[in-house]
């Protein structure tokens, strides 16, 4: 069983309560002197250089800017975060917590939503959300089919699509069925990580909606049963005919979407999986990636979803965390991460709606042959309700697992 689902039992079996401990209303000023002098613990997914080093430059500009104090604690999986919070409850640790923000959203949000573990709702009230472009990407305000209602600020946005070496291949696959026949073509040149890691799970979501017989089905919580066996059998069906054709025969996956990556590079695979479109750009002009690399998108379009922050409800350094979060949203900061030299996060904000100067800052961005435009990305397919995420990830395991 995963660690989150497990999270979302015990939350249920304490009788904790799903009402967010409450920001009230924010008077800025009050918040930006109170923040002045903490430290801001935040867990935040460490398992890329690129973006390391973005963190640990907020950390030196609301060190500068606020006198906040940031704490980078780098994690593997952010449901450590959420055990963590959960733990602290249990044991009546409800003013001291040891977490002040975390990079998060999906089943873990909705865990920790639904288990009165957060604080707020504090993100609209941000001074910089006003800029978030919340009709152009409702998933700003939706999180894998669960309402945000401000317990969470949108930090970047995220599409799924596959990065390849343009020097090896010239003829990419335009569905999942396609991608078969692909595999098939070229034996050991694609594989996926291992779930749990959010791309090789991703990868299963994706290939799920194309395939079940009812994708509007994955908009509801994942039913018991039947069901569910009916709902997921088209997708255990074409992992059974991939996973021989994939690297190694499909007996072993890479740990991680880094990983895979450096296997593209290495020559090991063809086709990679990515879920920042900015990511072939970003890693070829940081050197870890071929210059000859490109992405492409699937016909029917491909699963996007945003990424947030959130403050859990015990955080000792509230305001400091609101302030990181309202940072992170400013034009300065989410023009800075789009930079393919940076990491190439997309933006949430609305772009077309700054000041010239602050629009500025992302026209002036530098541009790639691997950049697709964003009409080229094709449609952006919804995530499916966090319960499927762990039902099917608890499957692999018990099919695929070593």
């Amino acid at each position: 069983m995963r660690i989150s689902r497990t999270i979302a039992l015990l939350c249920l079996l304490l009788g904790f309560s799903s009402t967010p401990a409450s920001a009230q209303t924010l008077d800025w000023a009050a918040v930006a002197a109170k923040a002045k002098g903490q430290t801001v613990y935040w867990n935040a997914w460490g398992g890329d250089e690129r973006i390391n080093a973005y963190i640990a430059w907020t950390g030196e500009r609301i060190a500068a800017d606020y006198g906040v104090t940031l704490r980078h604690v780098k994690l593997s999986d952010t449901a450590e975060a959420v055990s963590r919070v959960l733990a602290e409850k249990a044991a009546g640790r409800h003013d001291d917590g040891s977490i002040d923000l975390i990079w998060i959203n999906g089943e873990n949000f909705a865990a920790m939503k639904r288990g009165g573990l957060l604080f707020g709702p504090f993100a609209e009230d941000l001074p910089n959300f006003k800029q978030v472009d919340v009709a152009g990407k409702p998933t700003t305000r939706i999180d894998f089919t669960v309402p945000v209602e401000g317990l969470e600020a949108p930090w970047g946005m995220a599409k799924i699509n596959f990065v390849y070496d343009s020097a090896r291949v010239s003829a990419t696959p335009g569905s999942i069925p396609a991608f078969l026949d692909w595999a098939k073509a070229s034996p050991g040149r694609f594989t996926y990580p291992t779930p749990p890691d959010f791309i090789g799970s991703t990868f299963l979501k994706q290939v799920l909606i194309e395939l079940t017989p009812d994708p509007v089905a994955l908009q509801r919580p994942a039913p018991e049963g039947s069901a569910f066996d009916t709902a997921t059998a088209p997708l255990w069906r074409y992992l059974e005919a991939l996973h021989p054709n994939l690297w190694r025969g499909g007996k072993i996956f890479p740990a991680s979407g880094t990983a895979q990556m450096q296997m593209l590079d290495d020559g090991e695979v063809d086709i990679a999986i990515s879920f920042y479109p900015s990511d072939a750009a970003s890693l070829a002009v940081n050197g870890r990636l071929p210059e000859s690399a490109r992405i492409f998108v699937l016909d029917g379009g491909t699963i996007g979803n945003t990424h947030f922050v959130a403050i859990p409800y015990n955080a000792r350094a509230k305001e400091g965390a609101m302030v990181l979060a309202n940072f992170l949203m400013s034009p300065e900061a989410q023009a800075r991460k789009q930079d393919t030299e940076v990491w190439g996060d997309q933006t949430v904000l609305d772009v077309a709606g700054l000041s010239a100067a602050d629009k500025r800052l992302f026209d002036d961005l530098p541009a790639h042959p691997a950049l697709l435009p964003p009409e080229a990305l094709g449609p952006t397919l919804l995530e499916p309700h966090p319960s499927w995420m762990t039902r099917i990830e608890a499957e692999w395991q018990r099919r695929f697992g070593s």
